[in-house]
């Protein structure tokens, strides 16, 4: 499939997604640090520091990829599903847990549009790098809604689409040089991380987001920029449940 025609409907891009991820899972540590300037690890801890973890509580760790997330939530207490579509990424995720984090996180694999939880199972849901690829950001949106508890927190880290078109087109055009690079020298296929700035370009960015997600029933929504806007944190949480009449 070719990388114009993985964005034609959400059933051909989730066919991509899942072929992407399966084959760059190996690589994706190397390539997450290297397009974030070796700062992915600091933008996650902020994440979740904004996440105020509350030990003992459920948290579900959504494109978990290996983990990097599910982890710093569990060393802070919470018990942990980590979900990815991408069974490579969790069986490495796994051996990265070793003897600390093994029994505070549990791994499956599933689809972010239809998440085999059921409804209300957690207070904390987070994602990195996530919201942009699924073929459905509403539905998404919705099963997020209908797996956290009434008060529940959601927080997302990924790419934004900066408005400025000048500043979009050197953003974009660093992004595809360097995937295409990468993708050539690892892989072969320069399409294959020229995947993040085509996904960045069919992306709603922050304030997109945040409209889908206040649509979708959060509240309290932020948008948190990172590296002067080009990355943001989003956090949200449903309204709590009304106090019963006495």
């Amino acid at each position: 499939m070719s990388l114009d025609a993985a964005f034609d409907t959400p059933e051909a891009k989730a066919r991509h997604v899942r072929r992407l991820f399966a084959t760059i899972a190996d690589r994706y540590d190397l390539i997450t640090r290297v397009l974030s300037f070796g700062m992915d690890g600091r933008w996650k801890e902020r994440l979740v520091a904004r996440a105020a973890v509350v030990a003992g509580e459920r948290a579900l760790d959504l494109a978990s990829g290996t983990g990097d997330l599910a982890f710093a939530l569990a060393a802070r207490g919470a018990r942990v599903v980590g979900l990815d579509v991408t069974h490579r990424m969790l069986r490495l995720a796994a051996a990265k847990a070793g003897p600390t984090h093994a029994k505070a996180v549990t791994w499956t694999v599933g689809d972010m549009t239809a998440l085999p939880c059921p409804s209300q199972a957690f207070s904390l849901v987070t994602t990195s790098y996530g919201l942009r690829n699924v073929p459905a950001l509403e539905t998404a949106i919705a099963e997020v809604v209908r797996v956290l508890v009434p008060g529940g927190r959601f927080l997302s880290l990924d790419f934004n689409r900066p408005s400025h078109p000048l500043v979009r087109a050197v953003y974009l055009g660093y992004l595809t040089v360097v995937g295409a690079s990468l993708g050539w020298l690892l892989h072969g296929d320069p399409d294959t991380y020229r995947y993040i700035p085509a996904s960045i370009r069919q992306y709603p960015g922050a304030a997109g987001v945040a409209e889908r997600l206040r649509a979708g029933g959060f509240v309290d929504v932020q948008i948190v920029p990172v590296l002067w806007g080009l990355m943001t944190i989003h956090a949200a949480r449903l309204p709590r449940a009304p106090e019963p009449l006495t």
